[in-house]
């Protein structure tokens, strides 16, 4: 009876989200309007054949902030524990929407560093393929879970808890699959960390590197003799494939000798160009208050004082909001100036906000020495987010295509074979149908030793990614 209730409850939101975007979109171009259904569609689809299920698997699967594996309780402060060590270990079944598959899972709860250099814990989970052949060879998926809720992260869904935000690691399980029956070992860390910083770019790549350490040096994940490890990630993926590859040479030398190639798509280039993008767009305008709350979690700074009566409102509901509620939580047409107060109509009025921005420029922690393979959408008009913004230019609706390109171009200028591909017909979500498609054959190449493509002569000139400046 409880479960019927949840899943005509689930029926009812989706349902008002529907009429919703029918009426937004009535003036709107015949393809935005079938990619709003499509989208709309598959939301039903979830909401309707997982989530009625979610309270009895949640009752069965403790949550990462319940569950004792998840924290660490030694002696030993953390600080004089070396990041990537193991500090617990757990073997279970890999779990998809809460059903065990015959794929071992060994689950690392591991010593890392948040986005001030403080010491923190994460878990990663390291897939066991059913059959291997020769020395084991290592793929970093890195998910695009993309929450600020700790309950949505991959470990959580893999351990069989199922969240609403948890679905996505549920989807990711078929572009994981192909890596497990190739015979590859797939590790998926908890990108985010512990308290779910959404956007903080750098931790990203510190708990990468460390769930790759970690991985390598447990007993139980079964990796000695491992030479080779590539990674990929799609959007919030992305975030910690781009960071983890250009902090690895400093951060972590012993895994950076490793890696054969990175690629990612859908890239979050300059954070502070993206609120502007998508500020009062149709449907990413919601992902502006996630990002800032993220943003302030991981620094530690408090953004409220900043902030409007009806941005606080915001800010209070999106504190544990996965990217599916930023997306149809009723926040289109969201702007800046709406969250804040009179005097910070923009956010470089707000001089800790310009400090904390500056830090998430990519390219700004070091060089990759891994081929790169890197793809971008353009036509961001399909989801309702204007392309003609000055300084901006094209995006996929949530990502700036020139910001990609260069950071791209500079890559290339120290060096680093770099393959770029711009779709400019494609948005955010078809854009990763048409990168996954490349990624997986682009870096079974770079195990095989093969050449590394590159077009670095052939990128376009993009916007610059100049530091704002500071009072």
């Amino acid at each position: 009876m409880e479960q019927d209730r949840c899943g005509s409850g689930a029926r009812r939101a989706t349902a008002a989200v529907a009429v919703r975007s029918a009426r937004r979109s009535g003036a709107g171009a015949p393809r935005r309007r079938l990619r709003r259904r499509v989208f709309a569609g598959l939301v039903v689809l979830l909401l309707t054949t997982v989530l009625p299920v979610i309270p009895a698997a949640q009752a069965a699967v403790p949550t990462p902030q319940t569950d004792p594996f998840y924290a660490y309780q030694g002696a030993t402060p953390l600080s004089d524990i070396a990041p990537g060590t193991v500090l617990k270990t757990r073997t279970l079944d890999y779990h998809v929407a809460g059903l065990p598959l015959p794929v071992r899972a060994v689950q690392l709860l591991y010593r890392s560093t948040g986005m001030l250099g403080q010491p923190t814990v994460n878990v990663t989970s390291v897939l066991e393929p059913l059959f291997r052949f020769g020395p084991p060879r290592v793929i970093s998926y890195q998910s695009f879970y993309d929450s600020l809720n700790p309950a949505d992260e991959p470990s959580y869904a893999i351990s069989g808890g199922l969240s609403f935000g948890g679905l996505i690691p549920d989807v990711e399980s078929l572009l994981i699959a192909p890596a497990l029956l190739a015979g590859f070992t797939v590790v998926v860390p908890d990108t985010e960390g512990e308290t779910a910083d959404f956007a903080a770019g750098p931790e990203y790549g510190y708990n990468t590197l460390d769930s790759l350490r970690a991985a390598l040096a447990s007993p139980a994940a079964g990796l000695w003799g491992t030479s080779q490890i590539g990674m990929l990630g799609y959007s919030g993926g992305a975030i910690a494939t781009e960071w983890a590859s250009e902090l690895a040479p400093t951060y972590a030398p012993s895994v950076n000798r490793m890696l054969v190639g990175a690629t990612y798509g859908g890239v979050l280039v300059d954070p502070a160009h993206n609120l502007h993008y998508v500020n009062g767009s149709a449907l990413w305008a919601g992902v502006m208050p996630m990002a800032l709350i993220g943003i302030s979690r991981a620094f530690h700074v408090a953004l409220t004082p900043y902030l409007s009566a009806y941005g606080q409102q915001v800010f209070s509901n999106l504190q544990n909001a996965s990217i599916v509620q930023g997306l149809f939580g009723g926040y289109s047409g969201l702007t800046f100036s709406q969250l804040t107060k009179p005097q910070y109509q923009v956010p470089e009025s707000i001089p800790v906000y310009d400090r904390l921005a500056n830090q998430l420029i990519m390219g700004t922690g070091g060089t990759p020495t891994t081929p790169l393979l890197i793809d971008q959408g353009a036509n961001g008009t399909l989801d309702g987010t204007p392309n003609a913004q000055p300084g901006i230019g094209p995006g996929d609706g949530v990502m700036i295509a020139g910001d990609v390109r260069t950071l791209a171009r500079e890559y290339c200028s120290r060096g680093v074979p770099v393959q770029y591909n711009q779709f400019d017909s494609l948005d955010h979500i078809l854009t990763a149908v048409a990168w996954v498609v490349q990624a997986y054959t682009w870096l079974i190449g770079r195990f095989a030793g093969l050449p590394a493509p590159s077009d670095c002569g052939s990128i376009a000139p993009g916007n610059s990614l100049a530091p704002i400046p500071v009072p």
